[in-house]
């Protein structure tokens, strides 16, 4: 099943199920309740599928970084929270702000909460998972680093627009069959398989949960693997993920 959400021509903001490339609207995310007519996929435009009210993102969780960069295997998610004015969705343009120096994508696999959970198992954890999409956790590298008593992930990771999500929802998918690939223009710079993860979706939810009690709609970026690297003003940046689609971005100056 795919999930979106979309702005109609009059402008209202509608959330459904996509269909034969309808969208049936509903009264929430994960809801079979119907709320109005449908609608043609291709008059609306797509907003980010959900506005999350906690957007998580995890950082060193794969392997293959983990190696080549020399860092421990963590014992326990490494994670930082983004604002909600980070929310981008398809087909956004998003500014590089002045003086901030590199910016980096980072396309990832975002978890969709579905239901309410609060210290979950990791069978609970699994249930509590709507679905999948794509997120480019945009990163300002030189703002990150550049207090050497603080690391400012908030700061470096919470510019507007540098929490990107879309195009859709899809429920129903093995994680662990799934690659991200991230295109700059029509270059491939980054393509991992999600099987490489040090801790898969449904043991991030059973730990986060442990933590904070997380909500239906919350997103949780699962971290990124090789190959981030600085983007330009001018240049177009699409994470792809089969089975979810792609999530384009133009980052402007």
């Amino acid at each position: 099943m795919i999930w979106a959400r979309g702005r109609t021509a009059d402008g209202d903001e509608v959330t459904g199920i996509v269909q034969d490339g309808v969208l049936h609207p509903r009264i929430g995310l994960g809801s079979d309740e119907s709320a109005g007519d449908p609608v043609a996929l291709d008059a609306v435009t797509l907003l980010p599928p959900v506005v999350p009210g906690k957007f998580i993102g995890l950082w060193n969780n794969f392997h293959a970084a983990a190696e080549k960069n020399g860092w421990s295997v963590p014992e326990h998610p490494l994670y930082f929270l983004k604002p909600a004015t980070s929310l981008a969705g398809p087909g956004a343009e998003v500014a590089i702000p002045e003086g901030v120096g590199r910016v980096l994508y980072e396309g990832e696999l975002g978890i969709v909460i579905g239901t309410r959970c609060r210290n979950a198992s990791v069978e609970a954890a699994a249930q509590a998972i709507l679905g999948y999409t794509c997120v480019n956790d945009l990163t300002a590298l030189n703002v990150l680093t550049a207090d050497e008593s603080f690391p400012q992930w908030t700061r470096a990771k919470g510019f507007d627009g540098f929490g990107v999500i879309g195009p859709v929802i899809a429920t129903g998918l093995d994680w662990r069959s799934l690659s991200v690939q991230v295109r700059v223009g029509t270059r491939v710079r980054q393509d991992y398989a999600c099987s490489d993860m040090i801790f898969g979706p449904e043991e991030i939810v059973s730990q986060l949960s442990q933590d904070m009690t997380l909500e239906p709609g919350d997103v949780i970026a699962c971290g990124t693997s090789l190959g981030a690297m600085p983007v330009k003003a001018g240049q177009e940046v699409t994470v792809v993920i089969a089975g979810i689609g792609e999530l384009p971005v133009t980052m402007v100056g």
